[in-house]
């Protein structure tokens, strides 16, 4: 039998146990594929311990790569062989799988497996953050934090490849080469510098046009007092906690603020958007304007340690599982 991750019970990363699953049939509209690489996300943290409640029992995991093996009936656009990425489908911390098959996509020759399954998810999110969330631009000062994280990893990258002037903030100095490597043109290791006073002196107290943010709470209120008159503050995690709740009168006062919380499940609802993002993440790393240096490596079995890892800040780059 195939064995995969379960949640029981919400809690730390010994929540996530190693047991033998029934094997798996696509119904209709759906694929089955063996798994070759999954990646790890800071949601999969979220889904383990609740703050984003599923139905237990459940098995994390939103992206990963492998090969076909069967496809459910009304499934005419992939075949057993297929090579085959996805993210947004949780159940990924598994040896085989169901995807539907609106959630796949093939995958180019230029793409491998465990670059598909570190960089799908993390790659769309980084997409509609500078394409769509904010349209970022040669003409713009960007701030992200989390600069040698998983999705500022690619992200930092893709713009300063747009031309943008990318400040990003790091928790280390290891850490400060990664984000330099990353495309930023500046770093701030905040466990060193006050990062609001450090934005400021750079851009000459004018502040950034937009702050990318998955920090939270340890970023908060300081992103806000980061941006120029009429910036935006774009919060898309909490990797240190929920940031407190904000006023209108808090987004006039720092200057004509906006604010949003984007998410996947909205921007990338509709198929086409979500071909649209994975044909310009492909296209930008088989170019090598993104590259996807995966930084840490686990047995699936060994998911509790990759989370250990992720939450003490441990890991720079994506995480991948090997089944």
């Amino acid at each position: 039998m195939p064995h995969a991750i379960r949640v029981a019970q919400f809690g730390g990363p010994e929540a996530l146990q190693w047991v033998e699953v029934p094997e798996p049939a696509p119904g209709p509209g759906e694929v089955l594929i063996r798994q070759t690489a999954v990646g790890v996300n800071f949601i999969d943290v979220y889904h383990r311990i609740g703050l984003y409640p599923l139905d237990l029992p459940i098995t994390p995991g939103s992206e990963g790569a492998g090969v076909v093996e069967a496809v459910g009936d009304g499934v005419t656009e992939f075949s057993a062989g297929d090579r085959v990425g996805y993210q947004g489908a949780i159940g990924g911390y598994a040896e085989v799988r169901v995807v539907p098959a609106a959630r796949l996509l093939h995958l180019p020759d230029a793409i491998g497996d465990k670059t598909a399954a570190a960089a799908l998810l993390k790659g769309v999110t980084a997409y509609y953050l500078l394409f769509r969330t904010f349209k970022v631009g040669k003409e713009h000062t960007i701030l992200f934090h989390a600069a040698a994280g998983a999705v500022g990893t690619i992200a930092c990258q893709w713009a300063s490849d747009l031309g943008a002037t990318v400040i990003g903030t790091v928790g280390s100095e290891e850490k400060m080469a990664r984000a330099r490597d990353n495309g930023c043109a500046h770093v701030i290791n905040y466990r060193r510098e006050n990062f609001v006073d450090r934005v400021r002196e750079l851009t000459g107290g004018e502040g950034v046009a937009v702050v990318y943010d998955s920090v939270g709470k340890d970023t908060f209120p300081g992103s806000l007092d980061c941006l120029a008159p009429m910036g935006m503050w774009v919060s898309f995690g909490q990797s240190s906690g929920l940031p407190p709740s904000i006023t209108m009168a808090m987004l006039q006062q720092k200057g004509s603020l906006f604010a949003t919380r984007p998410t996947t499940a909205h921007y990338l609802a509709r198929r086409a958007d979500l071909e649209t993002a994975a044909a310009a993440l492909f296209e930008a790393i088989a170019a090598g304007t993104v590259k996807i240096p995966i930084g840490q490596e686990f047995p699936l079995r060994s998911a509790a340690e990759a989370h250990r890892a992720l939450e003490s800040r441990a890991t720079a780059g994506p995480t991948v599982l090997i089944p």
